[in-house]
């Protein structure tokens, strides 16, 4: 099966329905410059891969609604990160930011209804499958809102004081723990023991994050660098050192891989995990600290 084909497919389908004839142009393109081309698509390529390792070819579809509609939730929340109220920043995956190429108004109303987008997607990639419809949705409802999804991930960056790992597991952990969790809820399973991998991968991705910010390029990140250091954000290497961070990350690896419950699929999900591995740790970045 073609993951990348599948789910980019549901993507397309749910972008197209903003550049339908009626719809304000300006706002579509804006849209469509956020979804494609895409990043590495890692969430819903998690949350397919784990439906393929323990659903024994069921659910499929539901997955990539899922998985999509998280990457919808992940596009939104890089749109509004980028706005000038937050990180200002002008560049995302080496191009102009939404704000930057289409001005403020509409990249918040272009995050606003990627939103939107995103649970209308869910609804209706899970026509043929209702009885997982009410867990994914419940799924996603979390890693949106508050206390413990995108939205509180965001907001701690308002407060005067900053906890670290709540910041982290909002900011980061909670669209990982939800692509985790979708993917066993689509193939029927129980999601509870899969939220462990989650909340791992998106701490994981979050530390590679601070330490790209710290020792990467803006040319080498497809965006600003330093942007922690310059808006006083908390960061990972600013708590353990870049020498700590990398050791915290490589643990965080081992100790995902470790998480995988039990299933068909297992061994499969672990070379996914320390395929991660590989792309979070660049030799590239590992040679500025050697």
């Amino acid at each position: 099966m073609n993951v990348d084909g599948l789910i980019e497919r549901v993507l397309e389908r749910s972008v197209a329905g903003a550049e339908v004839p009626g719809s304000p142009p300006l706002l579509g393109r804006a849209i469509r410059h956020s979804v494609f081309p895409g990043g590495a698509r890692v969430r819903p390529k998690l949350c397919v891969a784990i439906t393929a390792a323990c659903g024994e070819g069921r659910g499929m579809e539901a997955s990539a609604g899922a998985g999509a509609a998280l990457e919808l939730m992940h596009c939104a929340s890089l749109v509004h990160d980028d706005l000038p109220a937050f990180d200002g920043a002008a560049t995302r995956r080496g191009k102009p930011s939404v704000h930057t190429a289409f001005g403020e108004p509409i990249a918040v109303l272009a995050g606003d209804g990627l939103i939107v987008m995103a649970f209308e997607t869910l609804l209706r990639e899970c026509r043929s499958a209702p009885e997982v419809l009410a867990p994914l949705m419940s799924i996603l409802i979390e890693a949106v809102g508050t206390p413990r999804g995108i939205v509180a991930g965001q907001a701690w960056e308002s407060e005067s004081a900053i906890d670290l790992s709540a910041y982290h597991q909002a900011k980061t952990g909670a669209l990982f723990v939800a692509a985790s969790m979708s993917g066993a809820a689509a193939a029927g399973l129980d999601p509870a023991p899969w939220r462990a991998l989650g909340e791992r991968l998106g701490e994981a991705y979050q530390v590679a994050d601070d330490l790209r910010d710290v020792l990467l390029s803006d040319e080498e990140l497809g965006k600003p660098a330093g942007q922690d250091a310059s808006l006083l954000r908390p960061n990972a290497v600013q708590n353990f050192g870049v020498a700590g961070a990398i050791t915290r990350l490589k643990g965080l690896i081992a100790g995902a891989s470790d998480s995988i419950p039990d299933c068909a699929g297992a061994p499969m999900l672990r070379e996914i995990v320390q395929g991660q591995a590989a792309r979070l740790m660049p030799q590239s970045l590992l040679r500025q600290v050697a």
